[in-house]
């Protein structure tokens, strides 16, 4: 028999090939994703390989991350998804983020309120999830698939349990200590936490994605979980209650572009702060003259100067649109731009003042496209690791702790958290269109370093020529104020030595900058897809996976 191979999606940055047994007849469509754990990215083909499409395939990606890097994300957290809708050609933002609760009170994450920093990152940090209703807003507006079938390899998962891998491992060892007697009881072993090789079983987890699946998302937000939710938070001190469950709902935007180099950069609108990647690509494209190697000490001083101008901009303009609009129009007009580019000095670092903030990668990203050209480009956190490391008892979910990402000095600055407000994410997922036709789909965790990272991939795609993997791995640098230069560890050390004469407090980091996901479309003359180039961050679990298919 004359078998003929094809390849028919790629898998954790491998080609997966496919024995067609009437290969001479037909080619098989092509499908892909991205993500951040092997077990999530099988759950995410497994339903393209069912007929369903990359909005099904995103809620059964998500959901099984949910279970798998039970850390990073989950129905108890918040995300962005930025989707592509191929029948129409149309990109909408759909917002998981949500509101702080109505009895949000920031005055208690102030000094000289006692314990105000344990306030930032405890139960009172403690915002509404809005991840399973966006789940279910992006189904009903585009699933293809039925609601229950999208959540079996999550169940699956949850009750047979999985094996840890060593970041899991690493990650449990540095957050079990205040973990409750309830969460030791799935993440302890002979009183001792869970590590790598160690198989994680989610009882409870699994019953509650069964509810999900047969009754939908009622339980979570009115019914017996809300009310175990609502029982917990005031035991604990938290300002979210049934009430904010109720009022939770999922929104759907139209997202934002830029222009950059004749590539239209799609990205989260306000209430995200997403824009401030924006700010980056158009302080670039200023210097679009000029001939400067790639990670050269120049160039990793424009883009940290060009960060410390985002994150102004950032934190003077973040406003939730139901109170004030942000004036994109003016903070990336091609004068504002020009005016910001001319201020940067290309000799020597520039000081930088500014509030608190956060770095992390304790989040998840993930990219998925279907047979028929459809996109999903998503962004899901539970905040920290483990988010506020609270677990409801009964149902296996980990509350997210999303107060800490905000800004609570001064009082009421745009970033602070409002009582009843959007809550302003960070997340940066994108789409990216060249010539009308989708191009690349990407996104990273990292706290504020998103918007950071986000630009220099984009950087490597466009300006170098880099493709998906090379763009994700290549190494970062990423502005924490007030000072400090986190630089990976693998730049050269005479590169790191150039940055701190140019007056960089410069700090490495061995555990890398994000954990980026991305896919790049790759098309002939005619414009027909060929075949996808996947990458998958070397800086996570995915690095070492494989996979096939027999």
């Amino acid at each position: 028999m004359n078998q003929k191979f094809h390849i028919i999606f790629l898998v954790i940055g491998l080609p997966i090939l496919i024995i067609s047994q009437d290969g001479n007849k037909q080619k098989p469509p092509l499908m892909a994703v991205s993500s951040a754990h092997p077990l999530a990215t099988q759950a995410g083909l497994n339903i393209l390989k069912q007929g369903g499409n990359a909005f099904d395939a995103a809620i059964a990606i998500a959901s099984t991350l949910n279970v798998v890097e039970p850390m990073m994300s989950g129905i108890g957290g918040y995300g962005t998804i930025l989707i592509y809708n191929a029948k129409i050609r149309e990109i909408k933002f759909l917002n998981c983020s949500g509101r702080f609760p109505l009895k949000t009170n920031t005055d208690l994450m102030r000094a000289p309120t006692p314990g105000y920093g344990i306030n930032r990152v405890g139960p009172k940090s403690i915002s509404t999830p809005g991840n399973l209703n966006a789940w279910k807003s992006l189904h009903k507006q585009y699933g293809k698939l039925p609601w229950n079938q999208l959540f079996q390899d999550a169940i699956n998962h949850a009750e047979k349990g999985f094996v840890l891998s060593e970041l899991a491992g690493k990650i449990i060892s540095f957050s079990h200590q205040d973990f409750s007697p309830y969460a030791k009881s799935f993440y302890y072993k002979n009183g001792k936490p869970l590590s790598k090789g160690d198989t994680l079983i989610q009882s409870d987890l699994g019953k509650t994605f069964r509810r999900i699946a047969e009754e939908g998302v009622t339980p979570f937000y009115s019914g017996d979980i809300a009310i175990a939710i609502d029982k917990k938070m005031n035991e604990i001190g938290s300002f979210l209650s049934i009430e904010d469950l109720k009022r939770n709902e999922a929104e759907w935007f139209d997202p934002i572009k830029f222009n950059y180099k004749g590539f239209e950069i799609y990205t989260a609108a306000p209430p995200a702060n997403s824009f401030a990647a924006f700010v980056i690509l158009g302080l670039m494209q200023e210097f679009s003259n000029e001939k400067i190697t790639h990670n050269s000490v120049d160039y990793l001083h424009l883009v940290a100067e060009m960060a410390k101008k985002s994150y102004k901009v950032r934190l003077t303009y973040s406003f939730d649109p139901d109170f004030q609009k942000v004036p994109l129009d003016s903070i990336l007009s091609p004068v504002a731009l020009k005016t910001q580019a001319s201020e940067i000095d290309r000799t020597k670092a520039s000081v930088f003042k500014a509030p608190f903030s956060n770095v992390g990668k304790n989040t998840t990203h993930f990219v998925v496209v279907d047979q028929w050209g459809n996109m999903v480009s998503a962004t899901q956190t539970l905040g920290d690791a483990f988010g506020s490391h609270v677990m409801v008892e009964g149902t296996g979910v980990w509350l997210n702790n999303s107060m800490a990402f905000s800004t609570f000095e001064p009082k009421g600055n745009p970033m602070d958290a409002f009582s009843g407000r959007h809550k302003l994410s960070g997340d940066c997922p994108v789409i990216i269109l060249k010539n009308n036709y989708p191009w690349a789909a990407l996104g990273t965790p990292g706290g504020h370093t998103i918007t950071q990272n986000v630009p220099q991939i984009i950087f490597n795609l466009i300006d170098f020529n880099m493709s998906m993997q090379l763009a994700i791995d290549a190494p970062k640098i990423a502005f924490e104020e007030p000072f400090f230069l986190f630089v990976e560890d693998d730049l050269p050390s005479e590169t790191i030595k150039g940055l701190k004469a140019k007056g960089h407090f410069v700090l490495t980091t061995p555990d890398g900058i994000g954990n980026a996901h991305g896919i790049k479309i790759i098309r002939d003359k005619k414009g027909r897809v060929t075949s996808y180039e996947i990458g998958n961050d070397k800086r996570g679990d995915s690095k070492n996976s494989s996979m096939d298919i027999r």
